[in-house]
């Protein structure tokens, strides 16, 4: 399985490649920027692993280069205690981030919780062959397509993940342990927004096509429900 690492520290990026690599995956490693965008656009990766801090380009905008074109998992490595970071990360369509410094069996985990949800089989077993309404929205499991009206809201792989678990407990609220579970595959940590930001995601995508005839309500201090 091909990974895509685009990082400037060298020492690290060589200890991750060979963590990685004995897990199984293929690494490409590659230390600037816009090399890391050319290689990204040849969609040859399951999964994206992003550093804030490149010499060329700021991993922000290699991010926003790369979600113009693809929805392809991009975990974001982030400096210890940066929040800005991470929350503009998250906005902008990041999966998940990892502060540095950086674990490798930390990054192995979130790395396959990242694909797991790519997975059609995982975490949606029950969901495989099925198509979920909603009114108007249409939510195509097998084939992660989320319609409006036959309209394709494009959504990441995370997004579209915590948008099929609301979906599928239709009226119910889903709490925010439940959502980063489930759609991030890891528990929800003290002060985590990673949840509350995909969410937002969501909504504005919605809004963008809807109109609000399909909204996400937010249930304070306990979670979210689709209305």
């Amino acid at each position: 399985m091909n990974i895509l690492l685009i990082d400037d520290d060298v020492e690290l990026s060589q200890m991750l490649s060979e963590y990685l690599t004995n897990e199984s995956f293929k690494v490409k490693v590659v230390h600037q920027g816009q090399e890391g965008i050319n290689e990204a656009l040849t969609g040859e990766y399951k999964a994206i692993i992003l550093d804030i801090m490149l010499p060329d380009l700021n991993g922000i905008d290699v991010l926003k280069n790369i979600r113009q074109s693809l929805n392809t998992p991009v975990i974001m490595l982030t400096a210890k205690g940066d929040n800005i970071d991470r929350v503009l990360g998250l906005e902008l369509g990041a999966d998940d981030y990892i502060p540095k410094p950086c674990y490798p069996r930390e990054l192995l985990a979130r790395l396959r919780a990242v694909l797991r949800r790519m997975d059609d089989k995982q975490p949606y077993a029950e969901l495989d062959d099925k198509k979920y309404q909603f009114h108007d929205l249409t939510l195509d499991i097998p084939q992660r397509l989320c319609m409006w009206k036959n309209i394709t809201i494009e959504l990441t792989s995370t997004e579209f993940n915590l948008l099929a678990l609301l979906v599928k407990n239709n009226d119910r609220v889903v709490t925010k342990e439940e959502l980063s579970e489930e759609g991030l595959g890891r528990a929800r940590e003290l002060y985590d927004r990673s949840v509350d930001v995909h969410i937002s995601n969501i909504r504005q995508k919605l809004h963008q096509l809807t109109r609000d005839a399909i909204t996400i309500e937010t249930i304070r201090a306990v979670g979210y429900r689709i209305r």
